[in-house]
């Protein structure tokens, strides 16, 4: 399988998503990290980005709430390049009507090789990183150069 270099800009897109019993944690992260969150593009799920907004002083694109398709388009916000970066606070010890996308969000994020902190302690350490300041060069899996081995024995699907 090839593998792609794929260049994160200096200014990067994060998308910040937190579940109810992690909103609090989310806001407060985030107020402690604004001088360095306020360099960058954010986007983020419904609820958490109004709270983003209005109590930390954030400029956030919003998308719709998870259990609505917010965690989905972060997912192919990811896929279609626009997304470089992910701090998603869940909720590991409660069940939600949602589990399949939180589950396709972290996975989608591991395909495209994004870096994605699902803690207080991974995201301090990712946000502080030296690799944050600058354009970064991550590289990525070309999944669409395999042939499947339906097209490698000819068959047309």
């Amino acid at each position: 399988m090839k593998i792609q270099p794929v260049v994160m800009p200096a200014i990067k897109t994060i998308a910040l998503v937190a579940h109810d019993n992690r909103k609090r944690e989310m806001i407060d992260w985030a107020s402690w990290n604004k001088p360095i969150l306020g360099q960058h593009l954010l986007c983020a799920t419904g609820t958490t980005g109004s709270l983003l907004e209005s109590e930390v002083g954030l400029s956030v694109t919003r998308f719709r709430s998870g259990p609505l398709g917010g965690d989905q388009q972060i997912g192919a916000g990811i896929t279609e390049g626009h997304i470089d970066f992910v701090v998603f606070f869940w909720d590991p010890l409660e069940s939600h009507s949602h589990d399949v996308d939180v589950k396709a969000l972290l996975r989608i994020a591991a395909v495209y090789n994004i870096p994605i902190a699902c803690n207080r302690s991974s995201a301090d350490f990712m946000v502080t990183s030296p690799l944050m300041g600058g354009e970064y060069v991550r590289l990525a899996f070309d999944y669409e150069s395999v042939v499947s081995p339906a097209e490698e024995s000819g068959v047309r699907l």
